[in-house]
């Protein structure tokens, strides 16, 4: 079976505290994008599991690949055969678009479909969540409000009909760790339900925040740069995704990418 594990954005994102676990506690809207991988997951007469991948080139040993623990969590819960994997890499590593969590879900729950393993979506969940903050996201796939580490959902009335999305990479690899780094967590005047639910798109530029910014946008202030000029081609609202590098825009008709087409970008519209 191929399945096609799709990206997501983040509409707004506050860092509000430190947990006593090291980690930090946000809130976020995160909203699916159709910027996909390609997974093969075929049976075979071969070891209990093999990987492979193309496109973007993936960094460490296959045994830190979240679909290799994800396949790990499974054969801890059910009787799986051997299996073999092929990962087309066509989401970019390191630009906040969640690639490696969606893979990750989309194993877990095409494997349980599949070979009919009858786990519950609430054990899935928690199999997602427990491979990273917003893996189990990826579960669920449809626009979210995030809350705790990021794995804590409620819906939330988000209306983008009608509105073009351009997500672009700049080519720009982001650490999440040093994101964190001069970062004060703080609770916000207004929260994203707030803004998301009762203002409209025009309004969002000067009220809907993403905190990672702050501290990217000093490191590589080509993002800073690629934001403004997605403004300027005409977007209602810009923002970087997650803690970087992909920047995106909502626009009221499809933007001229001319300038822009030599960065990997995705346009949608999200009707």
């Amino acid at each position: 079976m191929i399945v096609f594990p799709n990206s997501k954005i983040n509409l707004g994102l506050h860092v509000t505290e430190k947990r006593p676990d090291g980690f930090h506690n946000i809130e976020t809207v995160f909203y699916p994008v159709n910027w996909c991988d390609a997974l093969e997951i075929l049976p075979h007469q071969g070891q209990a599991f093999e990987f492979s991948s193309s496109g973007f080139p993936i960094s460490g040993k296959p045994e830190t690949n979240l679909i290799y623990k994800a396949w790990l969590l499974l054969t801890q819960k059910r009787d799986l055969p051997a299996i073999r994997v092929h990962l087309h890499k066509h989401i970019p590593m390191g630009a906040g678009l969640g690639g490696g969590s969606s893979d990750a879900a989309w194993f877990l729950t095409h494997c349980n479909q599949h070979f009919q393993l009858n786990i519950p979506e609430l054990e899935l969940l928690q199999m997602a969540s427990s491979l990273g903050s917003d893996c189990a996201f990826f579960i669920k796939n449809e626009a979210l409000l995030a809350t705790g580490k990021g794995n804590e959902f409620s819906p939330i009335r988000l209306a983008l009909s009608g509105y073009y999305l351009l997500v672009v990479y700049p080519n720009v690899h982001s650490n999440t760790a040093l994101a964190y780094q001069g970062l004060r967590p703080k609770k916000p005047e207004l929260t994203l339900r707030t803004i998301l639910e009762n203002h409209p798109i025009q309004d969002w530029q000067a009220l809907l925040v993403n905190d990672f910014e702050s501290s990217i946008f000093v490191k590589h202030p080509e993002i800073a740069r690629l934001k403004q000029q997605l403004i300027g081609m005409g977007a209602l609202y810009a923002s970087m995704s997650g803690s970087g590098s992909a920047v995106y825009g909502l626009f009221e008709k499809a933007p001229d990418i001319t300038s822009i087409k030599h960065f990997p970008h995705c346009l949608q519209n999200p009707a």
